[in-house]
């Protein structure tokens, strides 16, 4: 089993920052994926940002929307992902939820994730 657990969200300005992170435990793999997806009032949840690692080299993966505002990075040695999302708008409130599956190729797609965080909220103020 892996536990996931999510932290860093809250209320901010539109034009803020907040930076998420996503402290996992539990069996790890040797080759795994871990996502972000956020879901609004509403809405489907969707695809955020991806990390995967293969053999230590670490892809990452960007939506459209958030591609050059959010970094996604990890800490293998505290076993946590951060998401840095920057030039917030009103658009990205959701909650916010972190995924962890073996590596896949298709990082984008809820079903290639085994495990998932609580989620956390995220709340950008106009």
């Amino acid at each position: 089993q892996v536990q996931l657990v999510e932290s860093g969200g809250g209320l901010v300005q539109a034009g803020g920052s907040l930076r998420l992170s996503c402290a996992a435990s539990g069996r790890s793999y040797t080759y795994y994926t871990m996502g972000w997806f956020r879901q609004a009032p509403g809405k489907e949840r969707e695809f955020v940002s991806a990390i995967s690692w293969s053999r230590w080299v670490a892809s990452t993966y960007y939506a459209e929307s958030v591609k050059g505002r959010f970094t996604i990075s990890g800490d293998n040695a505290k076993n946590t992902v951060y998401l840095q999302m920057n030039s917030l708008n009103p658009e990205d409130t959701a909650v916010y939820y972190c995924a962890a599956g073996p590596y896949s190729g298709d990082y984008y797609r809820e079903r290639e994730y085994d495990y998932w965080g609580q989620g956390t909220q995220v709340t950008v103020s106009s």
